[in-house]
């Protein structure tokens, strides 16, 4: 039993023993068949791989005949048939497909375009023909490149390829310029290798907008000029909600910027680590911008889309549109004479267009006064390549600052933006306020006068020849803060923040922009005294607030260097965001900024952008000056507003004001309290300065000095002016002449004031003395006024007591002006020294003289006479500083009033 199991459990070891060896054979037989097989398809697709690296027709024989590969040679017949059926058609789609994306001059040869003139304006061409290409027997196809909008090129050259080089880009450039309208592209040109002769057959284009040739020194003014029109594109594009200028043209469906192509020949030559940064950045931003950039044999690689073509010989090249494969043959280079042609006729063309040179009335609109100022003032000021150059005074730019030297254009300039700006907004929407300092009439003709009656109707406010009044300077600032408080508490009320808004919530109110415009306002500033003091203060208030309430201040000098005043307050500069300099101005624009330097007679660079050279515009400023041609815009001006708006108020400093022709004196009638006009007052109203005499102590009035012309024309006005305030009978004049030379002119007045029916009495220096006890002793029932002519002239006969008497005449007059006031006796007197005035009143003070009118004194001579406050007063002829104690903080400068000698 044993041993029957055992045998048993050894026969069933040696089945499974038997089994594994039959799988075992049979894994190894298939694996055997699987390695055979895979060498086999090895060698087959090594046989395949050296057919197809060698082609089917250089094949080895012997590989041919491999029986592997039977079923091989049937399916590369195959490829290779369908292969060359379809390369067949590759040239003939090459020749449409450029056909179709680059039109007329872009692809066809130049006798069917060159000297033409273009008609495109939105739709550029993507493709630009610059060769061809062969490569089969099925003929030659057209090799173009990308340009406008599309791509910048780098070119390479080789040994003695420079002029195929040139060949190549001067087609090129002429294919695009034959292809757009005239104006629609801009070449540029620099070459480091080349003084002038840059592109020579180009340069009757040189003379128009259409081509600019840069100084080969200056690349560095060539970048900034690119980089500043990159980022004003960029802004403009960006706020208009566009990506670039071509979304925005398509957009518009209009173009409003030209194209741009840029061509550097760098000659392989290297440049700074700024330069090669700066171009870098430039190319980044230029298509975008509209800008394409050409460069030769540069020392570095563009950044954004670049096409590279590289020359091989004079006649061929490779691009990388093309691959490296394909052999490219150049275009003949076009003769010289027929690309001087051409570029003569579009030249030609370019100035038709454009209407050649600019004029004023180019800058006008075609319908007069049509915009609105709520958000901001826009006009153009002059042409760059034909198109305007905008000045925008708003939010953004709300101040300007404008500098040039004598004979630089700076009027003509000012002429220019007014012009635009009155062509293009009502009176109601534009207010001008206009001061002149230097001694010139540059505003005059503004206002009207004896050969012409029109004014401006814009304007509210003229100042000429003030260059010795710089109170009237100061006037104006106080009107503009004035202003300025109005509107912010309108705005307050109506809970706004700007002039939009306030003219939005409050449609009845008045509230145009207004516009301060003050020329040579460095005078404002030539003193260190109370008058640059107030006026620095006032300036920066307004030029900080000013932007929100639509109060705009454009300042214009000659030399801005030597404003003191400024100097760790640069509140004012930094708010002049928008700058103007005509040639040769100095620090009007940045530090670093130089292009007013190299700029031309006649132009002006305008920079919204605080001086910044990228912000530079170069504009051609029309003559706007001259006779006749501001008067023509002014007088249809006049005559379509005339009737809805006052004449402007002209103060002019080189003459003294008229008395009867003032609006004050016209307006004085019996009754009421009498008032002594005495000269006109520094203001922007068309003013008097005046001294109440009404009944209270001190109601007399000094004049100071030995200028006796203004002296008599104090006195003068002041008796007519006081007695067009009587009724006959009701005022007597009590008159006293102390100086000879002056009889004439007082006698003159007596007969005036005879004839208007007063009662005039004069007085000899005997009885001066006498009169003035009885002026005191015995009551009147009207009034009295004494008009004391050379006082100090008497006071020594009016000292002298006569025997027996206790008081002299001087104890009487100094009682007739202590209580005279009060019973209805008023002085006006005439000292020429204020010590004689101190010897006038003795010891007590000087409260009897309630008001005076100092010429030729001395500020120090008269801190007596004005509560002993600090007096600031040079003398200066036709000037008068008057004081009243009961209204004045602190004198004012006066303009005593024309009389006629006699």
């Amino acid at each position: 039993m044993k041993f029957a199991k055992s045998s048993d459990q050894r026969g069933r070891v040696l089945t499974a023993l038997g089994n594994m060896r039959q799988q075992l054979g049979l894994v190894l037989g298939a694996a055997q068949s699987a390695r055979a097989a895979a060498e086999a398809e090895l060698d087959r697709l090594r046989l395949e791989q050296r057919i197809v690296h060698a082609g089917i027709g250089k094949a080895d024989p012997e590989d041919l005949r491999h029986p592997a590969l039977a079923s091989v040679r049937e399916q590369l017949n195959a490829v290779q048939a369908a292969f060359y059926a379809e390369a067949a058609t590759v040239p003939g789609r090459l020749r449409q497909l450029v056909a179709d994306t680059a039109p007329g001059a872009a692809s066809r040869p130049p006798s069917d375009w060159l000297g033409r003139v273009g008609t495109g304006t939105l739709k550029v061409p993507p493709l630009w023909r610059i060769g061809s290409s062969t490569v089969d027997s099925t003929g030659p196809f057209p090799v173009a490149v990308p340009l406008l909008d599309e791509s910048h090129l780098a070119v390479t050259t080789a040994p003695k390829t420079r002029a195929a080089a040139e060949a190549l880009v001067e087609a090129l450039l002429l294919r695009v310029l034959s292809s757009m309208e005239p104006g629609a592209v801009r070449v540029h040109l620099w070459d480091v290798g080349q003084l002038t002769a840059v592109l020579p057959n180009l340069y009757p284009l040189s003379r128009t907008s259409a081509v600019t040739v840069y100084d080969p020194a200056r690349l560095d003014d060539l970048l900034e000029e690119l980089a500043g029109y990159v980022r004003r594109t960029h802004a403009q594009t960006m706020q208009a909600g566009h990506h670039s200028l071509r979304s925005m043209r398509e957009a518009l469906g209009q173009r409003t910027e030209p194209w741009r192509i840029v061509v550097f020949f760098g000659n392989g030559e290297d440049w700074t680590r700024e330069q090669l940064r700066e171009l870098k950045r430039i190319a980044g931003g230029a298509l975008a911008a509209g800008i394409s950039l050409i460069g030769i044999d540069l020392p570095t690689m563009f950044g954004g889309g670049v096409e590279n073509i590289r020359l091989l010989d004079e006649q061929h090249a490779v691009t990388s549109m093309t691959g490296p494969d394909i052999l490219v043959d150049l275009d003949p280079p076009i003769p010289a004479g027929e690309v001087s042609g051409a570029a003569s006729r579009l030249a030609e063309a370019l100035i038709a267009k454009q209407g050649g040179p600019r004029s004023f009335n180019d800058l006008l609109p075609a319908e007069l006064g049509q915009e609105s100022s709520a958000k901001e003032l826009r006009a153009p000021v002059g042409f760059f390549e034909g198109d305007p150059v905008e000045v925008v005074i708003g939010d953004g730019t709300p101040h300007a600052l404008i500098g040039g030297p004598s004979g630089s254009g700076k009027t003509n300039f000012l002429y220019a933006l007014l012009g635009s700006l009155a062509a293009r907004y009502p009176p109601d929407e534009l207010a001008l306020y206009l001061l002149d300092f230097k001694e010139g009439v540059s505003f005059a003709g503004l206002a009207p006068g004896r050969r012409d009656a029109s004014w401006l109707p814009h304007a509210r406010l003229i100042g000429v020849n003030v260059n010795t009044d710089r109170e009237f300077g100061l006037a104006l600032l106080r009107f503009l803060a004035d202003e300025l408080r109005r509107r912010s508490a309108a705005a307050k009320e109506h809970e706004v923040t700007d002039l939009a808004e306030l003219r939005r919530q409050d449609p009845a109110g008045h509230w145009p922009r207004i516009v301060a415009v003050i020329d040579e306002f460095q005078y404002l500033f030539a003193g260190r005294d109370t008058v640059t003091n107030q006026a620095t203060a006032l300036l920066e208030d307004i030029a900080r607030r000013g932007r929100a309430q639509g109060i705009h201040l454009i300042l214009a000098s000659q030399d801005i260097a030597g404003i003191d005043a400024f100097w760790g307050k640069p509140a004012v500069f930094e708010q002049c965001t928008l700058r103007i300099a005509m040639p040769k101005a100095r620090r009007v624009l940045a530090e670093t900024n130089n292009a007013a330097v190299a700029a031309p007679k006649w132009h002006a660079v305008v920079n919204h952008d605080s001086g910044v050279a990228h912000g530079n515009q170069l504009a051609h400023v029309p003559d706007a000056s001259s006779r006749d041609i501001f008067s023509s815009l002014q007088r249809k001006l006049w005559e379509l507003y005339a009737d809805e708006h006052q004449r402007p108020r002209l103060f002019d400093g080189a003459h003294s004001p008229i008395l009867e022709h003032i609006p004050a004196f016209a307006a004085l009638t019996p009754g009421g309290r009498p008032r002594a006009l005495l000269g006109q007052s520094i203001d922007v109203e068309d003013t008097a300065c005046a001294a109440d005499l009404f009944n209270a102590p001190g109601r007399n009035l000094a004049v100071l000095g030995t200028a006796a012309a203004e002296a008599l024309s104090i006195m003068d006005a002041g008796g007519k002016s006081l007695a067009r305030q009587y009724q006959p009978h009701e005022v007597e004049f009590l008159v006293c002449c102390l100086v000879d030379r002056c009889a004439p002119a007082v006698d003159h007045l007596v007969q005036t004031l005879k004839a208007e029916g007063h009662l005039v009495e004069m007085l000899h220096e005997e009885e001066l003395g006498a009169r003035m006890l009885k002026l005191v002793e015995e009551p009147s029932d009207r009034a009295r006024i004494l008009l004391l002519y050379g006082v100090d002239a008497v006071l020594p006969l009016l000292e002298a007591k006569k025997p027996g008497e206790l008081k002299s005449g001087l104890d009487h007059f100094r009682a007739v002006l202590k209580q005279g006031p009060t019973r209805n006796v008023h002085t006006l007197g005439w000292w020429r020294s204020t010590a004689r005035l101190k010897d006038t009143l003795g010891f007590g003070g000087t409260d009897d003289i309630g008001a005076w009118a100092a010429l030729d004194v001395q500020g120090s001579e008269l801190s007596q006479f004005a509560a002993g406050q600090v007096v600031h007063w040079s003398p200066r002829p036709g000037r008068a500083l008057f004081f009243d104690r009961s209204t004045h903080v602190s004198p004012e400068v006066m303009i005593p009033f024309d009389r006629p000698e006699f």
